[in-house]
């Protein structure tokens, strides 16, 4: 599953500061004023631009931004990470790592503070601007740079650069913040960490433009609350949407109107909260649930610009949804057939307006075990697609789900009795 589309910077940042960067398809970072931090590698062959090489690859760790982009060079390959920690209001931070068997050469073009002194060599066979720096590294080692400037305008000193977090740890703590709303381990490690870029691309960039898509920006802001964002500072952003959503009907109203009801539920405005219940009763009226999505559906649906909060909740209402008042269905659609076989678990489905469900799938030959637990006021499971005629509405258990039906298989007749 991608994480951007082919062209599209992905932003790194810290969440209650101002401090955004760009991060280019090839690695240049690139500040709010415009300033730009590019890099290019001397290899045994010749110099690599990653701007115009075919060879370039990225991805993000653990869905979080930290990016982390390879340039193939002979032997190998050379990584950038990229992040960003809060020391001095937000600092972003490149990271080169040789991970070819020949040592090569970083050259940095911008502002930026090395963790080493720079090489005193002439640069032959480039043209760089003048504020390059050349960076040795032999193999299977690294060196950091920072950009020079902090999101206040300060300086960055080489202690921030050489005791700054590492990629990994900054990755672990995004995952902490995203698993605030809810944590998925899913066979499709591609899907579940799209729901967590989806989360950290919401706390960085923020909702979508309410006037150009009401119900997404209802569902991208109760994301955002559900990741700690403070709900009443939002509240009073989501009347004039709600209203609209509620007016003009359709089948996004039950969605926004839940959204609207979670984020006034956490801001402690039970005013707000039976306003919308109030509404939902008049506007939702005679609505039904859309069909469950497939996996495919979903990852369609990630590559396509638009709400990442609607991508989310696709992606939690094909695990668990509200049916009807009191009760929530596991697995719409049944358990996917791609995950036939492979255990996984998902913590923290909202099921209601105050419970969650948590629950894992391991699977007993052909048959999927279910083991849950309900957090809240306990509402009535069922499984009518995965496992028909189950239910309980027990706080906590376990059971043996039937085995998914393959679906038949249509056999081709063939008539041997034609001429060739």
């Amino acid at each position: 599953m991608t994480t951007s589309d082919a062209t599209a910077a992905i932003t790194v940042g810290v969440t209650g500061t101002l401090a955004r960067w760009g991060v280019s398809p090839w690695g240049a970072v690139t500040d709010l004023d415009g300033s730009t931090v590019d890099w290019f590698v001397a290899a045994e062959d010749r110099w690599h631009r990653p701007g115009e090489e075919a060879t370039v690859r990225q991805d993000l760790l653990d869905g979080a931004p930290v990016v982390e982009t390879r340039l193939a060079v002979p032997g190998g390959d050379v990584l950038q990470r990229v992040w960003t920690v809060s020391d001095g209001g937000g600092t972003t931070l490149l990271e080169f790592e040789n991970a070819s068997p020949r040592a090569v050469a970083v050259a940095v073009t911008g502002p930026v503070v090395a963790d080493r002194e720079r090489a005193d060599v002439p640069v032959e066979g480039i043209e760089l601007p003048d504020d390059a720096i050349v960076l040795p590294l032999g193999h299977r080692s690294t060196v950091r740079v920072a950009l020079a400037t902090d999101g206040d305008g300060g300086g960055v000193r080489r202690t921030t650069v050489t005791s700054a977090p590492p990629p990994m740890a900054v990755a672990r703590g995004w995952r902490t913040i995203t698993d605030r709303a809810s944590r998925l381990a899913l066979p499709d490690a591609g899907l579940a960490d799209a729901v967590t870029r989806a989360r950290c691309v919401l706390l960085l960039d923020g909702p979508l433009d309410a006037d150009t898509d009401p119900t997404g920006f209802l569902l991208d802001v109760a994301e955002m609350v559900r990741c700690g964002e403070p709900a009443d500072a939002w509240l009073v952003e989501c009347v004039e949407p709600a209203e609209r959503v509620a007016r003009s009907g359709g089948a996004d109203v039950v969605a926004a109107l839940e959204a609207v009801r979670s984020i006034a539920r956490r801001a402690g405005d039970r005013r707000a909260v039976a306003d919308v219940d109030r509404i939902a009763a008049r506007s939702a009226a005679g609505t039904s649930p859309p069909d469950p999505a497939t996996v495919a559906d979903l990852r369609a649906m990630w590559d396509r610009p638009g709400s990442r909060g609607r991508f989310v909740r696709a992606v939690e209402s094909r695990l668990a949804r509200s049916s009807a008042p009191g009760e929530a269905d596991l697995c719409p659609g049944g358990v996917p057939s791609e995950w036939w076989g492979n255990d996984f678990e998902v913590h923290g489905l909202p099921t209601g307006s105050d419970s969650s469900v948590s629950f894992a799938v391991r699977w007993h030959g052909a048959r999927p075990a279910l083991l849950w637990e309900q957090t809240g006021t306990p509402v009535r499971l069922t499984a009518a697609d995965a496992s028909p005629g189950w239910s309980t509405s027990d706080a906590a258990g376990e059971t043996l789900w039937s085995a998914p039906e393959r679906p038949a298989v249509r056999r081709r007749s063939i008539d041997l009795s034609a001429d060739d």
